[in-house]
């Protein structure tokens, strides 16, 4: 199992349990992942930590003064 983190840039979009799916987007030395339909986007990832997975289940929703985080979690 693999954890990641996604930025939610308002509360409610997403809940626990919730299966979602994810978009792979490339960067010139990165990869970034979005909850599809643009509900949540990851932090960068190098090539070498690249996900295989495209589904996953959301595990949580974190709500700090930065602003709303999701854990979700995929099998690889």
């Amino acid at each position: 199992m693999r954890e990641m983190e996604f930025k939610m840039e308002r509360q409610g979009l997403l809940k626990e349990g919730q299966r979602i799916t994810v978009t792979e987007g490339m960067l010139p030395s990165n990869y970034y992942y979005t909850i599809d339909p643009a509900l949540a986007m990851s932090g960068n990832y190098p090539f070498c930590e690249r996900m295989l997975a495209r589904e996953g289940i959301v595990k949580k929703i974190i709500e700090n003064e930065r602003g709303f985080y999701v854990m979700a979690e995929f099998e690889e």
